[in-house]
Formats: structure tokens, C-alpha cells, sequence
């Protein structure tokens, strides 16, 4: 009986369908070497919530660490930079671009992160736009927890994560 995974897109697949497994199960690294170079895009979101006294400061700019989206910012593009070395078997790549935007829900005292990422090469980059979505969103995290006690505790981390699944990258 062949291995399966059936976490992917709620659909089951057979492992050697799957391109990081070998006919045998054995995880590997895709070889993307005869893939011709063809321009990528990813983009990914995630959302964190919190107390609105929380998203006041963060939005005046007043908390005692300094600009919160600003270092989130910096973090997530960091992260973009960096993923292979956080994820086994991502390749690493030249990224061309990456444009991280935060929004302000007031309503909702939440804030969005949209992040999207751009290479020309033989791999795609969701891995990336992802990547970068979860470190700002967990740096604001960090930044905010000891501001943001109470209601729970912390920043509410279930909210914490993509809220969507990242658009199909493209090849322009």
C-alpha cells in the first residue's frame, strides 16, 4: 500500500505524487535545475487581534519598544531572506522584491498583513511571502504581550496565523 498524505488541501495523495518524497517515502529536496527561470509571485496574509488600548499605542506610535510595524516590517523581510534556513527542504532564492503592508482594523482591533514576493527563477516563492507574513505578525506579538495583559493574556495568538490560503504563484 502506498504512503499517503492527507492533510494537503484536504485531499489525500499518494507520497510519490508528492514532489519533496521519493518513490520510497525518503524526504528530498526537488531538483529544479532543468526548470527554466520564468518570473514568480506569492502573496500570503495573516491577521493578529488584540485589546483596542493595545492597537492604540501600536497606532500612535507611542509603545516603549518603538515603532512596532516598523520593526514588524523589517522582521518579515528578514524572514522572507532567510526561509530556507528555517524550512529543510525550501530551496534558497534571489528574491527580486518583497512589499509587506500591514492594515489597521479598528472595528475589529485587529491588524492584516499582506506580503508578496517576487523572484526569476526555477522555484516559486510562497514559501517566502508566508515566512514573512508569520515573523511580522509574531513580532508584533512579542512587542505587544506585555502591553496587551489581560482578556487572555498576551496578544490573542489564535488569531495568529494566514487567514487565507497564499494565491497560486504566477510565472509572468
Amino acid at each position: 500500500m502506498p504512503l499517503s498524505l492527507s492533510c494537503l488541501y484536504g485531499k489525500t495523495y499518494p507520497m510519490n505524487k508528492l514532489t519533496h518524497f521519493d518513490a520510497s517515502g525518503q524526504a528530498h529536496m526537488v531538483n529544479v535545475g532543468d526548470k527554466p527561470n520564468t518570473h514568480r509571485i506569492a502573496v500570503a496574509t495573516g491577521k493578529i487581534s488584540m485589546r483596542a488600548q493595545t492597537l492604540e499605542i501600536i497606532e500612535a506610535g507611542t509603545h516603549k519598544k518603538g515603532d512596532v510595524l516598523g520593526i514588524a516590517r523589517i522582521a518579515g523581510i528578514q524572514a522572507s531572506k532567510r526561509t530556507a534556513d528555517l524550512i529543510p527542504l525550501c530551496h534558497p532564492i534571489a528574491l527580486t522584491h518583497v512589499n509587506l503592508q500591514f492594515q489597521i482594523n479598528k472595528p475589529e482591533n485587529s491588524i492584516s498583513c499582506q506580503v508578496q514576493t517576487e523572484t526569476t527563477g526555477p522555484t516559486g516563492v510562497e514559501m517566502e511571502a508566508l515566512t514573512a507574513v508569520q515573523v511580522a505578525l509574531l513580532t508584533i506579538y512579542d512587542m505587544c504581550k506585555a502591553v496587551d495583559r489581560g482578556n487572555g493574556g498576551g496578544c490573542h495568538h489564535r488569531h495568529l496565523g494566514i487567514d487565507s490560503s497564499p494565491k497560486i504563484p504566477k510565472k509572468v
